[in-house]
This record gives C-alpha cells, structure tokens and sequence, in this order.
C-alpha cells in the first residue's frame, strides 16, 4: 500500500522556490497541510488541523515538516500518541526551529517549550551547520530526544528557498527511505 505523503510548511507557509511547493508540482500523492493562520499561529489550532488530515487519510502517512513544523509534529504525536504509531509511518523533520531561542521570531504560540518526546515512528532529522533558528546543539539535542537520524548539511541556512536547493534531489532520496515509493527513488 502506497503512502501518503503530508506536506508541513512552518511559519510563514512555504513560497513557490520552496522545496516542498516543488515536490508538490513534481510528485503526485504530496498534500500540503493548510493551516488557517501561517504569520500567528497557535499550536493547538495547528495540531488539530494535522490530526484531521492524518485521521482522515484512508493510507499510512509520511509527514514532512520544514521548520516550525517539526515541532507541530513533536507535539501532535505526543498529543495523540495512539494515531501517531497507528497511522504514521515515518517523518522527515527538516531544518527545525529552536521556539525557545532569543533568534526565534515573535508570533506563535504554544509551541514552547520545545516538544522533546520520542517520535512513535521512524524520523530523520535534517539539520544545518549555519541555521541562524537553531544551534547544532540543540538541533542534535532534538534528535536525539525524538530518537530520529540525524542528517547535517553544511552552509545551508535554514534549508528554504534561500539555500538554493531547488528541487533538493537530496531530500527526495531521504523521502524515499521513508515511503519506499518508487517515485522517489533516484539512482
């Protein structure tokens, strides 16, 4: 059975040079999770947007979450640990932002402190060595509390559109690891 694939922009959504808008238009099966409120946003309303669409999907599902997101994913699995292990099958939890850091930006709320429970599912934590919205201790703190794999990038800020990653072929092949979609596999 096939999965399906839950895109999870962080604050501010996700611009049309994003990774993840391209592996929308490229792949099929890639759902992005709109959130009402993308410039405030609370974490409560966040994550029961996120339970709907899990419990709601007929397939296993993959999360992939960029920044803010990964914490909304931290907190929805603590928060309903029961779909978390039934229904997720894995998550890519890509440039995850430190909410409890001076660096971080004003606006959200109820995403700290940072949810550190071990994920029920398999992860990968994709971090960079320059991200200015978390430190490489605290991004390796966070993966290793959600018990993910860790994987670092060098000199690639916050892995967005600024990083000049464009489609992140790369990513895909982390995606794959986690889907065994065919789609995603690249030689």
């Amino acid at each position: 059975m096939t999965v399906k694939v839950l895109i999870l922009p962080g604050l501010n959504n996700s611009g049309e040079d994003h990774w993840q808008t391209r592996w929308e238009k490229n792949y099929s099966g890639l759902k992005r999770v709109k959130q009402d409120d993308w410039n405030t946003p609370v974490c409560a309303d966040w994550v029961q947007r996120l339970h709907d669409k899990v419990t709601s999907s007929q397939r296993p599902v993959v999360l992939v979450g960029h920044s803010l997101a990964c914490n909304l994913i931290a907190a929805w699995s603590q928060q309903y640990p029961t779909d978390a292990k039934n229904r997720v099958r894995g998550a890519l939890l890509v440039a995850p932002s430190d909410t409890e850091a001076p660096s971080y930006p004003q606006g959200t709320s109820g995403f700290a402190p940072m949810h550190l429970g071990k994920l029920p599912f398999d992860s990968i934590t994709v971090a960079s060595t320059d991200d200015p919205y978390v430190s490489v201790e605290r991004a390796t703190a966070f993966s290793e509390a959600w018990g993910s794999e860790l994987v670092w990038l060098q000199q690639a800020r916050h892995i967005n559109h600024e990083s000049g990653l464009g489609d992140w072929p790369e990513g895909i092949k982390l995606l794959f690891e986690l889907t065994g979609d065919p789609q995603f596999k690249h030689s």
